[in-house]
């Protein structure tokens, strides 16, 4: 149950991708199914009804208690009603009713539905199937339901497991790669029983081969084709038109320079999955410092770090949605990694981060990566991402989903690299440098990530999550943090106190430094290069006419807004938290304003409102 304090700051948060309010003077209202759909089709959302809107705010409806029973039965009433709603996904515990100063409301928990439940639809109707993109409701696409059809059955029929017709493991395989995997197998084990077959007989137990019992049916699947075919035949129309695996690297400081380096299928070399994987992987790893760790006297040569980015990089290809029209990119940038692969999650973001549940898109790609020690199956491989990424001090890694395509992003910045504590330091004063390690850790992933919750620092802080909590409230209490929203979704944020702008750092050479206890900078130095800011100044100065000092937090914001848009288009979503601005502040008076200066440009240019609006740098500004 919510306090009525956080209910309130809940109403001044206003709509979001997870909260809808919806008046309920005269029943439950139609369009209330639409949400739900949409919610349990996506992320999960809070539903909040006896509410009214007007002028963009929000305002009570004054409902009385007798009013909320009579909605709450009408609410149960209608999900177990296959004919309103394919699905109940709630619990009696995810509906609460709260009194207020101006009334009664009824707060609907509506949590993402099972993989094997959606996709949720309404009124008997399968082409009623919405899903949630920014504060609104949206139909779903053909091929977007039929994914989700696909998905449900993805435990008893794979991706991977569908055999292919016309294909041969004479004619479409690529042997020296089959060969170069059965050598890689037998060495790490060589007293496995598979270890002494070849051929169809290795392939047929790896998943690669599959024999129908009951068609009769027998051939290569899909998950054999994709690791070890050649790549014409996996581009053949029967199989994976749109495979195209593509690695790019970003090392130029030179922002009109496209990628430094490329692999890619370019006719050169066959560049199934075993092949990209082996070229890719060894190609990332000169980026990660080299570690020397001694184990029984024996120097180790794989960190936590590297075993998070093979992680990163596995994750990717095993659960890829290949029946896309899209495929795989992974990006090396001087700060960051970035994996994008087709498809959409197929367990919710709490159940990825908690671990132990393996749902896996294509089960046999698994079990081949399995076998040469590059995978996991027990559903812990969040969870190595995110350790092994801590111990390198780096910041957290952070995952973007969509119905279409899941996108994880691991920086190379120090989280307390001397830029932040000279940040820390220009917002707090020197005093800041007195507190406990694990409260810098907290102040300084603000800055990196523009707010923390207390899950995302249990993948910081080696304390309890009681304890974060606690920890969290005295931050408050000693006015370094502001809190906003209710529960498990409460965010904080640095508190403003008028000295400096909070922005993520600029994207430039990687940190390392690993020397936690080094002494603060007294000397605060600016992140930004003297004639970046000068293009700033002649970008803005013409369009401010307040104070010498509110133009330069705007600048700021302006720079902080085109560091986090360089290298992509960019949701206002996306921009919000990473430079500590609310969502509605940036839609309605800053990024109008840089697109109008050509500081920014549209992905949809034509369509402003477009719902999938997105925005990056202009090339050659700031």
């Amino acid at each position: 149950m919510i306090s009525l304090q956080e209910f309130y700051q809940l109403l001044q948060s206003n709509e979001t991708v997870e909260i809808e309010f919806k008046t309920a003077r005269g029943g439950l209202p139609g369009n209330l199914w639409d949400t739900y759909s949409s919610f349990a089709n996506t992320q999960g959302g809070m539903i909040v009804l006896g509410v009214k809107e007007k002028n963009k705010q929000f305002f009570l409806e004054g409902l009385t208690h007798e009013d909320i029973l009579d909605r709450k039965k009408k609410l149960f009433d209608c999900l177990n009603n296959r004919q309103k709603v394919s699905a109940n996904v709630l619990r009696e515990s995810d509906v609460e009713d709260l009194e207020t100063d101006g009334g009664w409301v009824l707060m609907i928990n509506v949590p993402r539905a099972d993989f094997r439940q959606r996709p949720i639809f309404i009124n008997n109707n399968p082409d009623s199937v919405y899903k949630r993109e920014h504060e609104g409701d949206y139909l779903c696409g053909t091929d977007e339901v039929r994914r989700m059809y696909a998905e449900a059955n993805i435990t008893e029929s794979p991706q991977d497991s569908r055999i292919l017709d016309g294909f041969s493991f004479e004619e479409d395989i690529d042997h020296p790669s089959f060969q170069e995997y059965k050598r890689l197998f037998a060495n790490l084990q060589p007293t496995h029983p598979w270890a002494s077959l070849d051929g169809v007989a290795l392939l047929e137990k790896l998943g690669g081969y599959r024999r129908d019992r009951r068609s009769k049916k027998e051939g290569l699947t899909l998950a054999g084709m994709l690791m070890f075919g050649k790549v014409s035949s996996i581009q053949d129309v029967d199989c994976c038109p749109a495979y195209f695996p593509d690695y790019r690297e970003y090392m130029s400081q030179d922002p009109n320079d496209r990628w430094t380096n490329r692999i890619y299928p370019d006719g050169r070399w066959e560049a199934n999955l075993f092949q990209f994987f082996r070229r890719v992987y060894n190609r990332m790893l000169e980026s990660l410092p080299n570690p020397f760790v001694l184990k029984d006297n024996v120097r180790v040569d794989e960190s936590a770090m590297h075993i998070a980015l093979r992680e990163a990089f596995v994750n990717a290809l095993i659960h890829c949605d290949y029946t896309m029209n899209a495929s795989i990119v992974v990006c090396n940038y001087r700060s960051k990694f970035i994996f994008s692969n087709p498809g959409s999650m197929l367990v919710s973001l709490n159940q990825y981060f908690r671990g132990g549940d393996s749902v896996c898109r294509n089960k046999a790609l698994q079990l081949m990566f399995m076998e040469i020690g590059t995978a996991e199956k027990a559903g812990s491989g969040a969870d190595k991402i995110w350790r092994g990424w801590k111990q390198g001090n780096f910041r957290n890694p952070s995952i973007e989903i969509s119905d279409s395509k899941i996108e994880l992003e691991m920086p190379l910045v120090n989280i307390l690299s001397d830029d932040v504590k000279s940040e820390l330091i220009e917002h707090f004063g020197k005093k800041v440098s007195s507190l406990s390690h694990d409260k810098l850790l907290v102040l300084a992933a603000c800055v990196n990530d523009g707010y923390v919750t207390n899950f995302k620092l249990q993948f910081v802080l080696d304390i309890h999550p009681s304890d974060i909590t606690m920890l969290l409230k005295e931050l408050c209490e000693d006015g370094y943090l502001s809190a906003s929203g209710i529960g498990k979704g409460t965010k904080y944020v640095l508190k403003d106190t008028g000295n400096a702008l909070m922005s993520p750092n600029v994207e430039g050479e990687k940190v390392i430094d690993r020397d936690e206890n080094k002494a603060f900078n007294s000397n605060v130095t600016s992140k930004v290069s003297e004639n970046v800011a000068s293009k700033v100044s002649e970008n803005v100065a013409s369009k401010v006419s307040e104070s010498e000092k509110k133009s330069k937090k705007i600048q700021n914001l302006y720079m902080s807004i085109c560091d986090v848009c360089s290298d992509e288009f960019m949701s206002l979503m996306d921009i919000a938290p990473k430079v500590g601005r609310s969502l509605r502040y940036l839609k309605n008076n800053v990024i109008p304003e840089m697109v109008n200066n050509g500081l920014l440009v549209r992905k949809y240019p034509d369509v402003p409102s477009h719902p999938d609006q997105k925005y990056k740098k202009s090339a050659g500004r700031i």
